[in-house]
């Protein structure tokens, strides 16, 4: 990587920023690879994926003031990975899957100490289902925060799921609304509402 970057010339002018598209389309592609099963596929997007890991820290290792490189970024996630797994390298007990997350999550509350609400390192960003999905999540940690119900006669199946949201899709289509738009609209306000309750609280 790093002769590539220096010698070549389109690969010396990109910026972490530039290289944002390219992590955007190779990580739908190997989720795409990963859905559909396919194994040659999914060796070479975690190949283009990998690839992308090491030009960032390549870029990152070029920069002035708080450079790393992909030792730093290796051994990060290597002391990581031992906080988080304390039964495996320490002398804490898990035998399920439960106790694992237990102790998972109490190494990451405490790496994220400073973190003062639980949308903190939650991203806007994230696609909009995935986005809900994950709010609501944080939703139910928040006493008082007013989260949508499940309906009556909610589907039963991911598959069943799949199609109602298709048919809700279509209704936004046929009306002329932007599913997308609405969607988030809806968890602007589901965000605002859980910083309220957290005011409330006292735990902001």
């Amino acid at each position: 990587m790093h002769l590539v970057r220096e010698r070549c010339a389109w690969s010396r002018r990109i910026t972490h920023r530039d290289l944002v598209p390219y992590l955007i389309e190779e990580s739908a592609e190997l989720i795409e690879a990963i859905e559909t099963g396919d194994a040659a596929e999914m060796r070479e997007e975690l190949g283009d994926l990998l690839w992308q890991v090491l030009f960032h820290a390549e870029i990152a290792a070029g920069e002035r003031g708080e450079a790393f490189d992909i030792d730093d970024v290796a051994r990060g996630l290597s002391e990581k990975m031992i906080r988080r797994h304390p039964h495996v390298f320490g002398d804490a007990v898990a035998t399920t899957p439960e106790e694992v997350l237990v102790h998972w999550n109490a190494a990451k509350a405490a790496e994220k100490s400073a973190r003062t609400s639980v949308l903190d390192g939650v991203s806007a960003r994230m696609p909009s289902l995935a986005l809900a999905q994950k709010l609501l999540g944080k939703a139910a940690s928040v006493p008082g925060t007013a989260a949508p119900a499940t309906a009556p006669g909610a589907p039963a199946s991911e598959d069943q799921l799949g199609e109602a949201l298709l048919a809700l899709v279509a209704v936004a289509r046929a009306e002329g609304w932007d599913a997308e738009r609405a969607l988030r609209s809806r968890l602007r306000s589901l965000t605002d509402d859980i910083r309220a309750q957290e005011g409330r609280a006292g735990t902001v």
